[in-house]
């Protein structure tokens, strides 16, 4: 690692800018370094908003994001996605620098602060012509995990029923790239639902599972955790194959519970009918 910069030279250099530019009106700080939850490590982003009188003037000219150090490579969603400059009151600068820091940049036209939602991990840095209302003290509400309503949780059941007999076939025609697709992106997706789900209900939905479900590790049974970490397997398809059927085998387990724990109706016999068949498939 080369010498990185500390969180108080990353905050007085973003604060000092700030403060030396007309155009930036204010500051915001939110993500991991405002989340009571996040555990501070060498990969914590800086997560800044300015809010500024002019973003164009920003995008127009890009070596200005220079004097935040060294880059290593630079990022601009808003260009790339075709937003910009179709709308032009907001575009993001993502900068990973050399010496491991990195700053996830979003310009917000100053006419947007009594629009702007306002995120629950959020703190006011820098507000120069005091417009912008007091933040609460920073929190992961926004964060939490909610209950599933029961249309949800049938959807997601199905959802995974479904996708699951994609996999066979992706498996069976020996198709890696599809039914590896598939099962991550998709069967996979569902069955960290209800792992959230399960979660959830232990920890009375106080607790945030993070983004993609990164801390469920947390807050699900250790067993239960080693179980669905062994879902995660190589490119043999026998191994493949016995990931599905243990996937299928969390899903049952945790749709009983949940089902049972809200009082929603579970159909069994179709995921029954759905592991027959699979097994079918798997033997054929």
């Amino acid at each position: 690692m080369r010498n990185k910069r500390d969180e108080t030279a990353m905050l007085n250099l973003i604060m000092q800018i700030a403060k030396n530019d007309e155009r930036i009106r204010a500051v915001i700080m939110n993500g991991s370094r405002t989340s009571p939850s996040a555990s501070a490590d060498i990969f914590q982003d800086y997560d800044i908003v300015y809010v500024v009188t002019d973003v164009e003037s920003f995008v127009a000219d890009t070596d200005w994001t220079k004097q935040f150090g060294d880059i290593l490579i630079l990022q601009t969603p808003d260009k790339m996605d075709g937003k910009w400059p179709k709308l032009k009151d907001e575009y993001a600068y993502l900068m990973q620098f050399r010496d491991w820091n990195r700053i996830d940049l979003t310009l917000v036209n100053v006419g947007k602060i009594t629009t702007m939602p306002r995120d629950s991990q959020s703190i006011l840095l820098l507000d120069k012509d005091e417009l912008i209302k007091a933040f609460d003290p920073p929190s992961d509400r926004d964060y939490l995990p909610k209950p599933p309503t029961e249309i949800e949780f049938h959807n997601c059941c199905n959802e995974f029923l479904w996708v699951t007999t994609y996999v066979a076939k992706g498996i069976w025609r020996k198709e890696l790239t599809y039914a590896k697709h598939v099962t991550e992106q998709i069967v996979k997706e569902e069955l960290i639902k209800l792992l959230t789900w399960h979660a959830g209900i232990r920890t009375d939905y106080q607790k945030t599972m993070g983004k993609y479900g990164k801390y469920l590790e947390k807050y699900i049974e250790p067993m239960l955790w080693k179980k669905f970490a062994n879902t995660y397997v190589d490119a043999d398809y026998q191994n493949m194959w016995k990931a599905l059927f243990l996937m299928c085998e969390i899903f049952n387990e945790l749709a009983l519970e949940i089902a049972d724990y809200y009082g929603y109706e579970y159909n069994q016999d179709e995921y029954q009918n759905v592991v027959d068949y699979l097994k079918e498939v798997r033997n054929h």
